[in-house]
């Protein structure tokens, strides 16, 4: 791992003060012409985090990319490097990811048969644990592993392509998670992936969400430094 990655890790990435957002901007939506253009200026933005999603074309009807662009990505990334796994048997990739330099290992429920297991393994590995949810799949199902995760994600669209329109029920799954999380007594922060802009988001951060991961809004924005700061701002 190089040095650049040693330091991220050592950030205190899910640190959230204050009722502001944190921001997580999809590389997805980059432009990977210019992907080294693209991470400095998020290095140089009121981003939080770089939210780099991985897609098999199994577990979900599309292709991104891998981890040789991850291991690059964090290289020049000056954030911490929040890894959206979307692959079948993502508890195969644990050490991987850790050596590619991420700070945070987010799962889908959905592609792990062993839960619980794979939340310890990636916090074992050093990295933050993360567990994602498709749009239909309730928050129950987490009731059992809430206290142990640091993030959970919530998909305010179907997972696969960028792009796509918000699905309204995230904000009715917000307050159930939030409630459940209070309930528990756990610390876990709410994350959204999924149609997010400035009129979505005010709506998310006002249902309970912490952290905002926004794709063709930051990076499709005639200037991505204003997109991200009105976003942090809701």
């Amino acid at each position: 791992m190089s040095t650049q990655c040693s330091d991220i890790s050592n950030y205190d990435v899910l640190n959230k003060q204050g009722s502001h957002p944190l921001v997580s901007p999809s590389i997805l939506a980059a432009d990977f012409l210019n992907l080294g253009r693209d991470i400095e200026m998020l290095n140089n933005s009121e981003a939080d985090m770089i939210h780099c999603d991985v897609m098999d074309g199994v577990f979900v009807p599309n292709i991104s990319f891998g981890f040789p662009v991850i291991k690059q990505v964090s290289k020049i990334a000056r954030k911490p490097l929040d890894v959206h796994l979307m692959i079948e048997n993502p508890q195969n990739y644990i050490s991987v990811l850790r050596d590619c330099g991420a700070s945070i290992m987010n799962v889908h429920q959905e592609a792990c048969i062993h839960l619980d297991r794979t939340i310890s393994a990636i916090k074992d590995a050093g990295m933050r644990a993360a567990v994602t949810l498709n749009p239909s799949t309730p928050v129950e199902m987490l009731e059992d592993v809430i206290n142990e995760v640091d993030m959970v994600l919530l998909m305010s669209v179907n997972p696969g392509f960028g792009g796509q329109k918000f699905i309204t029920n995230t904000l009715d799954k917000i307050i159930r998670l939030r409630r459940m999380i209070e309930r528990r007594g756990a610390h876990a922060l709410i994350e959204i992936d999924g149609g997010v802009n400035e009129r979505t988001g005010a709506e998310l951060v006002k249902a309970g969400a912490d952290v905002l991961v926004a794709g063709s809004y930051v990076f499709h924005a005639d200037d991505p430094h204003r997109a991200i700061r009105l976003l942090k701002q809701l």
